[in-house]
């Protein structure tokens, strides 16, 4: 014989009901009494059976309740023996399945706020000496007049629609299950407190937070590459009950004129002259600090078109360490401009340069024809690298299509 029947009377069995008749009698007790079916009028009724349940389907729980009654449950987390276990809510959503109702299996604690990204440009020279710098930007704060409240003390005032949660649940039947789907309160707009218009705080007009003006000091380090974040904890915006989130600054490198970057390595296009390129000689490369590097090429050298050369040591530094990429050169030689007519020096470089490749004998028969070169027109030049490049024949110069017979 149980010491009490309390518990069991709201749910509306008998002390001596089986499991599957307790689960059976809470569903149809919860669903006839969800504060969302009734618009709040039952949230107390809902509350009592919730409780009920969350005792009854505990079999230690239920053993020491008819033993001792509701009295003999305090040694088990606190009043009602509901300390460590489930909120009204949250045992309705364990119970028919949650599909983004309920808050069981959020984290406890304050929520968290987000993030806020900015972008930050910045010259191949920056990353390369390092630089600090000073970005403003606007961020919401806690009111310091109503100290967040939003207005006066003690008229705000906790939603009695969504029961200061600041969102409602609403049951959708999934075939034989129930869904529920949470959404924010239209009535409170999420807050969960109501706060009347003439009672509102002049200075945030009720919002709990207001606006400042905040500088940060970037500090950027030598070597840091594009897209590199440099994160500022806890300098997100603020709002009651929430812990700020963090301010991101990511670097975006600007186009340089010069220089080309890959990882810790720097790429420079030099142009040099033909002479340059056979006999040798100096360029000069100016750096990304105030230093001039002085290139030599060594006679004899010969730079090829399009020949890629490293000079070590002198490309990006390396974040956090002490070391340094590479510098590659790719020259482009610059042939004389105009034609030679000076005979004389022409035959000279014969004799300077290799002697040509001789010619292979024409094959036996063959006639042999000679012919000149001609400097092409802007138009010709076009089609002539069009076809190069592989491209369609035009009208002119292609092959003429098929034509249609006619009779």
């Amino acid at each position: 014989m149980v010491k009490e029947t309390k518990f069991y009377d709201a749910l509306e069995v008998d002390p001596s009901c089986s499991d599957a008749e307790l689960k059976k009698a809470y569903r149809k007790l919860a669903l006839k009494y969800h504060p969302d079916k009734t618009g709040g009028a039952t949230s107390e009724r809902f509350q009592e059976i919730s409780h009920a349940y969350d005792i009854l389907s505990d079999a230690n729980k239920r053993g020491i309740y008819d033993q001792y009654g509701e009295a003999g449950l305090s040694g088990e987390g606190g009043p009602g023996g509901m300390g460590g276990g489930l909120s009204p809510e949250d045992l309705f959503s364990h119970f028919f399945g949650g599909g983004g109702g309920g808050r069981s299996g959020r984290p406890s604690g304050p929520r968290r706020g987000k993030d806020v990204a900015h972008g930050l440009k910045v010259s191949l020279e920056d990353l390369y000496k390092g630089k600090t710098t000073k970005l403003a930007l606007q961020k919401n704060v806690i009111c310091e007049h109503c100290e967040g409240r939003g207005g006066k003390e003690g008229a705000v005032k906790s939603c009695s629609t969504c029961h200061g949660q600041g969102y409602r649940v609403t049951l959708r039947q999934m075939g034989p299950m129930m869904q529920q789907i949470q959404q924010p309160c239209p009535d409170c707009r999420g807050e969960g407190e109501i706060i009347n218009a003439k009672d509102k705080c002049k200075f945030c007009n009720g919002r709990k937070v207001s606006q400042v003006r905040k500088v940060l000091e970037v500090h950027i380090d030598r070597g840091m590459k594009d897209g590199r974040k440099i994160v500022f904890s806890g300098e997100g915006d603020q709002a009651p009950g929430t812990v700020p989130g963090d301010v991101v600054i990511v670097l975006e490198q600007r186009e340089h004129e010069r220089f080309k970057r890959s990882g810790d390595d720097l790429f420079y296009d030099a142009k040099i002259d033909l002479v340059t390129a056979l006999a040798g000689g100096k360029i000069q490369i100016p750096h990304l600090d105030d230093r001039v590097l002085l290139v030599e090429i060594l006679p004899g050298e010969v730079i090829k078109p399009g020949e890629l050369k490293a000079v070590m040591g002198q490309g990006m530094p390396t974040e956090r360490h002490h070391d340094f990429g590479n510098l590659y050169i790719q020259f482009e030689i610059e042939f004389p401009a105009s034609n030679w007519t000076d005979l004389a020096k022409i035959e000279q470089l014969r004799t300077i340069f290799p002697a040509a490749a001789q010619l292979p004998a024409p094959a036996k028969g063959a006639i042999v024809e000679e012919v000149s070169l001609t400097e092409m027109d802007p138009r010709q030049k076009a089609r002539a690298e069009q076809g190069h490049m592989g491209g369609d024949d035009d009208e002119e110069g292609g092959h003429p299509g098929v034509q249609c017979a006619q009779q």
